[in-house]
């Protein structure tokens, strides 16, 4: 059984965007010994113009060899151009607006997305990547069997959060954090059923 694996940028107090979910303000943290751990670790959650960019080979993915945006997600790279952002990976797009995919390596869902990610998980393969945003976290918080949160040293103050899924305690085990520059912390929790 594939694992839905939450692996999301976040500041310190939660918010994974700005009010309109605009993350860049995040990147300047990504450098150094973070940047390396994340070309070795997890290269497949690298953009397709930046593993080029940065010479790494996206046949290395470890953990995901799927996908999963929702549309004001998949939104930041379609307005800048890209149509396939992770054309190393299978890529679906949860959409209640868009009626055909802008590019062909891209799948459109609609409708009962959790039956979609049920079906999606009983398939052969790595696992899955959910990338954001917080309306689809909250539409498949129960889905979730694994969070990876890299928390870069900001307060926001008011944002994206990461899920609108509203209060209902779900207990999670942690299982590993690691520390990179000084300042950015990846810890990775299991979802405990």
């Amino acid at each position: 059984m594939r694992k839905l694996t939450y692996f999301i940028a976040t500041s310190v107090d939660g918010f994974i965007g700005d009010p309109e979910g605009d993350g860049n303000f995040f990147y300047q943290w990504v450098g150094g010994e973070f940047l390396e751990y994340l070309k070795a670790e997890y290269p497949e959650t690298i953009s397709a113009a930046g593993l080029a960019q940065l010479g790494v080979d996206a046949s290395q993915a470890k953990h995901f060899d799927t996908v999963l945006m929702g549309r004001g997600t998949y939104d930041v790279g379609w307005k800048l151009g890209d149509a396939s952002p992770y054309a190393h990976l299978t890529q679906y797009v949860v959409t209640r607006s868009l009626t055909e995919a802008p590019d062909p390596a891209v799948t459109l869902l609609q409708g009962d997305v959790a039956a979609e990610v049920r079906r999606l998980k009983a398939e052969d393969g790595l696992g899955i990547w959910l990338c954001g945003g917080a309306d689809l976290a909250a539409q498949l918080v129960d889905e979730i069997d694994e969070y990876v949160i890299k928390t870069y040293p900001v307060f926001a103050g008011t944002g994206m959060p990461m899920s609108r899924a509203g209060f209902a305690p779900r207990e999670l085990v942690l299982e590993d954090v690691r520390t990179f520059d000084g300042a950015v912390v990846v810890s990775r929790y299991a979802r405990k059923r």
